[in-house]
């Protein structure tokens, strides 16, 4: 099964900041027990990349990617240390070309028709919306789509368990990301329960709507 079926069929992509490696394979595993597969572990913070690894060694079972990738040097790092796909916020043709090299699925960002069109020509069909809610949301995504029907979105920001289904009901919705699943604040507590409780709650809106 290919990348992004993999990512349609799971339908919420947990987005997740972590400070501290020790709770990668806990936060993997909760999420894994409340039904979701796929995570992207965002290059923000220094812990990232040996996260990545930990969760690649240690729970293959879940299929882990890096998020705010915006050079060809973490993209790389991401890839060595095990992830499966990248995902910028926006669009960098050197990155995206460098992942094509490396091998590594990408989704990239965009919000407007013109970054759309650059996407296009780089034989990128799925792309990230972000930050969706700032940029009109689903409003905003269908409008875009409808000249270009053959993409699909993964709108991140903002999107939350509020407007999660509205997201979802849409066919060129593809995925969504957000991190309600997995807060700072839970992942620092130790809250293995409570991610795995709203994980559970997030996929069976996704089963509901899909």
């Amino acid at each position: 099964m290919s990348l992004y079926k993999i990512i349609e069929n799971c339908g919420v992509i947990p987005v997740v900041v972590l400070e501290d490696t020790a709770n990668a394979v806990p936060l993997a595993k909760a999420l894994l027990a409340g039904g979701i597969n796929i995570c992207e572990i965002t290059f923000r913070t220094a812990a990232a990349e040996e996260a990545i690894r930990q969760i690649a060694l240690n729970v293959p079972d879940m299929i882990v990617g890096a998020g705010t990738v915006i050079t060809k040097e973490q993209a790389k790092a991401a890839t060595d240390a095990g992830a499966k796909f990248i995902v910028s916020p926006g669009s960098d043709l050197e990155v995206i070309r460098y992942a094509k090299e490396l091998g590594v699925y990408m989704l990239p960002g965009a919000v407007t028709p013109t970054e759309v069109m650059q996407l296009i020509k780089e034989d990128i069909k799925v792309i990230k919306f972000f930050p969706a809610e700032n940029y009109g949301g689903l409003k905003t995504i269908k409008a875009i789509s409808a000249p270009f029907p053959n993409l699909k979105f993964v709108p991140t920001g903002g999107v939350s368990l509020s407007n999660l289904t509205a997201y979802l009901e849409f066919d060129k919705i593809a995925a969504v990301g957000g991190s309600w699943l997995c807060t700072k604040d839970l992942i620092k507590d130790g809250k293995w329960d409570e991610i795995t409780r709203l994980s559970k709650e997030a996929m069976d809106i996704f089963k509901s709507v899909r």
